[in-house]
């Protein structure tokens, strides 16, 4: 007889934290996300972690603006963008207790899921600690998190970017130690690139053997000088055999039920408190199991067929 499982977490409080490049979306996807899960009906609100974030299409119910913002640190410490940037998320690490925190426990009785728009730099997440060290305190305030790292999909049509675009997101992965979704945002362009891709999408997604890449950077006089970095960058990527991507297009419904499946798997919301379920349900859950066709024909074909 099967046995019935419940969370025993009270009020649990999940979050995404969106990162990646400047220029992949990441704004953008907040804004669709947040309408998303809303009609979903669940309780959630962005929280903007981005002080140089001028350009937000939603309301944020906590705005690391009214604390500090990155033209202020450019005035009055006379640093440039860089290390203006840098100067605000070690400023947020240093009041998270007496403000990011203090602003969140007073949404507890409305929102239990958040979605974090990070700062583009992303040195914040390779080489420095400050965000890390943020995304730690909240983890020990019970926060289930996943990282959301967004990355451009016309980065797949030049051989040095993609290889370049691994790196950066194993080494996010490595730093971050959350669990971690990595995607391929704007992919509803791919049709316009596809013509540039030397590899069917699956390639790219799925990172398959990458010498075949190794092969392409060897027409470009350039990078062939470098053949011998960019084969351990690879050997490098392949031996951890941890990077892989998730295709998005932020204003389809159906591309953003499918990244809603990953992330709730990722971040345990399919477990979340409240929805009991059977063993056999969560396992379902949980493996997600469907065939080759059936996700070919889910997670790549809309990208690259003409609707």
């Amino acid at each position: 007889m099967l046995q019935r499982v419940q969370a025993k977490i009270e009020n649990p409080r999940y979050g995404q934290l969106i990162i990646g490049p400047p220029g992949s979306g990441k704004t953008t996807y907040c804004n669709e996300a947040y309408k998303f899960y809303r009609e979903l009906g669940r309780q959630v609100g962005v929280v903007n972690l981005d002080p140089g974030n001028d350009n937000m299409a939603y309301e944020p119910v906590v705005n690391v603006m009214q604390l500090i913002t990155v033209s202020d640190a450019m005035e009055h410490l006379r640093l440039g963008p860089n290390g203006a940037l840098m100067h605000c998320a070690e400023y947020l690490e240093q009041h998270i207790d007496d403000w990011l925190l203090p602003a969140l426990r007073q949404l507890s009785a409305t929102h239990n899921y958040f979605l974090f728009d990070c700062p583009g730099q992303i040195e914040l997440y390779t080489h420095h600690t400050a965000m890390a060290r943020v995304f730690e305190r909240l983890e020990l305030e019970r926060y289930s998190l996943v990282t959301v790292n967004l990355i451009d999909s016309h980065y797949c049509s030049e051989p040095a970017k993609f290889i370049a675009t691994l790196l950066m997101a194993l080494n996010t992965m490595l730093r971050m130690s959350l669990p971690h979704v990595n995607v391929l945002s704007k992919a509803d362009l791919l049709r316009k690139h596809e013509s540039k891709l030397h590899f069917s999408v699956d390639f790219y997604t799925d990172v398959l053997d990458l010498k075949y890449l190794l092969e392409k950077l060897d027409d470009d006089p350039t990078m062939r000088k470098h053949r011998k970095l960019n084969e351990a960058i690879c050997s490098m990527v392949e031996d951890y055999a941890l990077v892989s991507f998730k295709l998005l297009d932020a204003f389809s419904t159906d591309s953003m039920l499918r990244l809603r499946n990953h992330i709730d798997k990722a971040n345990g919301y399919v477990y979340k408190a409240g929805e009991e379920q059977t063993v056999n349900s969560l396992l379902a859950c949980a493996v997600g199991a469907e065939t080759e066709a059936l996700r070919q024909q889910h997670d790549i074909e809309p990208y690259v067929k003409e609707q």
